[in-house]
């Protein structure tokens, strides 16, 4: 749907919980936020895209929001249906977007040298969903523009933590914030309100600093790739929300590591006991749990 004039969301399935990609259309320009999985932009986005008169053809720039399957997957598709247009991604993220085997390895199997991580069956999954490698023409760093017709520009910016080249469209007509992934609560949901997934962020510090920013941007409209549309009060309830968390999983590592645990497996299972349980993609709790132990603790 069109949730401010011109910014609209797609919403899709994603196993038992849903995933989102946005539309931007101006009166010059078209652009898409995020291409999904393989079959996305085929099973998904264009027919959206159809019912409001537009094509992936008639799509200009491809903007990835960061390096996650169900965030790039679907990129090689674009591609070969749309070879005019531009993908832009932020430069820190552009290995893991453009090399599937890079990002496979460097963001998905890392935990496997700390005897964990996940399983064959989702390596599997992970390897065909994320499409083919495709490469990116422009990298971003934060604070470019980008106009979309007359009297109309959004702002890319870097919402580092979730992965350090996370980036995000800041629309000051109507005070939305295009977020993705950077600010993730306590954890991602199905549809049913069980809690599945953790968050998970590779920066605690930047990952704080993220949501404290966006906080103060005080946006009215507060647009995520898995979370339902909040406005106003509730998007700050859920950004404070998301804060405290960071300050419960300090607590917890800190915790663990005053017992004597310092095996990021033992870690990541004993913090899972203090802010989970997590029943899905535990292991990437130990992203987290590794950015925490990094941080040094104050006297």
């Amino acid at each position: 749907m069109e949730i401010v004039p011109g910014i609209h969301r797609i919403e899709s399935g994603l196993g038992p919980r849903f995933m989102c990609q946005y539309v931007l259309t101006g009166d010059e320009r078209t652009v898409l936020v995020d291409t999904g999985l393989a079959g996305t932009p085929n099973e998904v986005i264009e027919p959206y895209l159809r019912s409001i008169g537009k094509s992936l053809e008639a799509v200009d720039e491809i903007i990835i929001s960061h390096a996650d399957v169900d965030h790039c997957g679907g990129n090689r598709s674009v591609r070969a249906r749309n070879r005019r247009a531009r993908f832009f991604c932020h430069e820190l993220d552009r290995r893991w977007i453009e090399s599937n085997q890079a990002m496979l390895a460097e963001n998905y199997r890392w935990y496997e040298a700390y005897g964990f991580g996940p399983e064959a069956e989702s390596i599997r999954w992970m390897a065909a969903e994320l499409g083919g490698d495709c490469p990116i023409d422009w990298g971003l760093r934060g604070g470019e523009t980008l106009r979309l017709g007359g009297g109309w520009r959004v702002e890319v910016l870097h919402l580092p933590g979730h992965t350090l080249g996370h980036i995000g469209l800041w629309d000051e007509r109507s005070r939305a914030l295009v977020l993705i992934d950077a600010v993730l609560y306590d954890g991602i949901y199905d549809r049913a309100g069980n809690r599945l997934i953790p968050p998970r962020y590779y920066d605690a510090r930047a990952y704080a600093a993220t949501i404290r920013s966006v906080r103060s941007m005080q946006p009215d409209v507060l647009l995520t790739a898995h979370f339902p549309v909040m406005e106003g009060s509730e998007a700050t309830g859920w950004l404070d929300a998301s804060l405290q968390f960071t300050r419960d999983m300090q607590a917890a590592v800190d915790q663990g590591i005053d017992r004597g645990l310092t095996d990021l497996a033992e870690l990541t299972r004993y913090t899972d006991g203090c802010v989970g349980p997590y029943p899905e993609s535990m292991n990437e709790l130990g992203a987290s749990v590794r950015a925490h132990a990094s941080v040094p603790r104050v006297g």
